[in-house]
C-alpha cells in the first residue's frame, strides 16, 4: 500500500515538473521525434560517399530553412489575420442579425433566445485567435528546435553505438529501440504526407473561394492534422467562420462540406490503409491521451500525443511488471 502511495505521488511530481517544463520540453520532443525522421538521410548521404560533415551541414540547413519559412509565414499572415479580425467580427454579427430576421419572418422561427443564446461569437472568434497564437508560438519556437535538433543529429552516431553497446549487454534494449523508432518514423512519415495533402487541398479550395489568408488556413490544416481525431475540426473552424464573413451562406456550406470529405476521406480510409493495423493504441487511450497530454504541455502535448502515449507502451510492454498496463492501452488483448 505505501509502496502504491509513493508511487502515485512520484507519478504527479513528475507531471508537476513537466508541467512547468513544458516550454523546454515540448521544443526538445518535437526535436527529437524530427531527428528520427531526418537521421535515415543522414545514413543514405554517408553511403553515396558524402562526408559525413557536410551531409550534417546539408541536411541542417534543410531542416532550418523549413522551419524559418514556416515560421515567416505564420508569424505574417497572423498579423495580417489579427488586424482584419474586427471586420470579420462586425460582417458575422450582421449576418447573425439577418439570419434570425430572415428565419422569423420567412418560417416563424425565433433562434435569437435559444440557439444565439449559446453561440457567443466575440469568444468563439477570441478563441480561434487564441489557438493560432499558440499554434503559431509551436512554430515560431523554431529557433530552439532548430539548435535541438542540430546537436541530436550532431552526436546521432554516437548515440546509435551507444545503443548497440547497450543491446550487446542486454538484447531486450535493443529490441526496444528498434521497436519505437520503426513505429515512430512509420507514424510520422504517414502522418507527415497526409498533413501536406490535406494543407495543399484545402489551400486549393480556399483560393477558389476567394477566403483571406488562404496560406494560414492551409498551415494551420496541415499542423493541426498531427493532432488526431479533433485536430482537423479545429482546423476548419476559423476558415468556415472567415468564409462567412466574406463569402455567401452557399459558398460557406460548400467550404464546410469540402472540409468534411477531405478530412473523413484522409483520417478514415486513407491514413488507415496505410498505417495498416496502426500502432496498437485504443481510439478511447487516444482521445485520453490528448487529454492528458494536452493538460501537461498544453497544444504542444496535443501534437506529441500519439508518440509518446506510443513511447510510454511500448517501455510498459518490456517490463512484465508493468506488461498489464501496456494492454490496457492496447487495442488487443495479445
Amino acid at each position: 500500500m505505501r509502496y502504491n502511495l509513493v508511487a502515485i505521488a512520484s507519478f504527479v511530481i513528475i507531471i508537476g515538473g513537466l508541467s512547468l517544463a513544458s516550454s523546454i520540453v515540448v521544443p526538445f520532443l518535437l526535436a527529437v521525434f524530427i531527428a528520427i525522421i531526418a537521421f535515415p538521410a543522414l545514413e543514405l548521404m554517408s553511403k553515396v560517399h558524402i562526408n559525413r560533415f557536410f551531409a550534417f551541414i546539408i541536411l541542417i540547413g534543410i531542416c532550418g530553412s523549413g522551419l524559418w519559412v514556416l515560421g515567416n509565414v505564420i508569424a505574417t499572415a497572423l498579423l495580417g489575420f489579427s488586424a482584419d479580425l474586427p471586420l470579420y467580427k462586425a460582417k458575422i454579427d450582421i449576418f447573425m442579425d439577418n439570419l434570425v430576421i430572415y428565419l422569423k419572418t420567412n418560417a416563424n422561427i425565433d433562434i435569437s433566445n435559444n440557439i444565439l443564446s449559446f453561440i457567443n461569437i466575440d469568444k468563439l472568434l477570441a478563441t480561434t485567435s487564441n489557438l493560432l497564437v499558440q499554434t503559431g508560438g509551436i512554430v515560431t519556437q523554431s529557433f530552439l528546435v532548430f539548435l535541438l535538433l542540430a546537436f541530436i543529429l550532431f552526436e546521432a552516431q554516437i548515440f546509435k553505438d551507444k545503443v548497440e553497446y547497450f543491446a550487446s549487454k542486454n538484447p531486450i534494449a535493443l529490441d526496444i529501440a528498434s521497436t519505437f523508432i520503426s513505429n515512430l518514423k512509420h507514424y510520422l512519415a504517414i502522418k507527415t504526407i497526409s498533413s501536406i495533402a490535406t494543407g495543399v487541398i484545402v489551400w486549393g479550395f480556399l483560393i477558389f473561394f476567394d477566403v483571406p489568408h488562404a496560406s494560414l488556413w492551409a498551415i494551420l490544416a496541415c499542423i493541426l492534422n498531427y493532432i488526431p481525431t479533433i485536430g482537423s475540426i479545429i482546423a476548419a473552424v476559423p476558415a468556415i467562420l472567415v468564409s462567412l464573413a466574406v463569402n455567401d451562406l452557399s459558398a460557406t456550406l460548400w467550404l464546410t462540406l469540402i472540409y468534411l470529405v477531405v478530412n473523413i476521406a484522409i483520417g478514415n480510409f486513407i491514413e488507415p490503409r496505410f498505417l495498416g493495423k496502426g500502432l496498437g493504441i485504443s481510439t478511447l487511450v487516444v482521445i485520453l491521451s490528448l487529454l492528458f497530454w494536452g493538460f501537461v504541455f498544453g497544444i504542444g502535448g496535443m501534437f506529441l500525443a500519439v508518440p509518446l502515449t506510443m513511447s510510454i507502451k511500448i517501455a510498459l510492454d518490456a517490463n512484465p511488471n508493468t506488461k498489464f498496463i501496456s494492454i490496457l492501452l492496447s487495442n488487443k488483448v495479445k
